[in-house]
């Protein structure tokens, strides 16, 4: 084969690398676009997860306290039904003895009073422990994904690096070709 078969080869092979270099590029630039696109659909759904539990969460407390006090008014009606009762018969029955029930009576109001107030403060206690507990969950959950969403962003950053690295690498080799073939041409002139 003959120097001039050879050149004439190499330009073939240059040129068809040429060819191909803007495909792989613009393939190249459409994989970068699918991921970022990719990226920004996961967190738009993250976040509508994130925001969809929360509005659930509200809506438990929210039934869990109307509950509560549902519960609280049907024990105080039924405790004032009951009262109301035994006072009426206590009236009849025990005229005479009407000072002293009615100290009596006062003792147990006072001390169910007491007895309301502190399951009312233990109820207050745990709701405020769940509450604090499920702040924290959220917060490791939160900061979890952070460090998820930015390791990843992290890593597809050195990948995108490195394509891009290799590509203008081979680039520029193809370019020194080019530039060695050149040159021999204009030597072989």
């Amino acid at each position: 084969m003959t120097t001039e078969e050879r050149l004439y080869k190499l330009e073939g092979i240059v040129e068809g690398v040429m060819a191909t270099l803007p495909e792989r590029v613009t393939a190249l630039e459409t994989r970068m676009d699918l991921l970022r696109q990719e990226i920004k659909a996961e967190l738009v759904a993250l976040r509508q997860e994130f925001k969809d539990d929360m509005a659930v969460l509200r809506q438990d407390l929210k039934g869990d306290m109307a509950a509560l006090e549902g519960r609280f008014k049907e024990e105080m009606a039924t405790l004032r039904q009951e009262l109301k009762g035994e006072m009426a018969s206590l009236r009849q029955e025990f005229k005479g003895d009407m000072a002293s029930l009615r100290q009596e009576f006062k003792g147990d109001m006072a001390s169910l009073r007491q007895e309301l107030k502190a399951v009312m403060g233990a109820l207050e206690g745990r709701l405020g422990e769940q509450m604090a507990s499920l702040r924290q969950e959220l917060k490791g959950d939160v900061a979890s994904l952070r460090q998820e969403l930015e390791g990843d962003m992290a890593s597809l950053r050195q990948e995108l690096k490195g394509d891009i690295n290799t590509a203008l690498n081979r680039l520029m080799l193809y370019f020194s070709a080019l530039a060695v073939i050149l040159a021999l041409l204009t030597l072989w002139r």
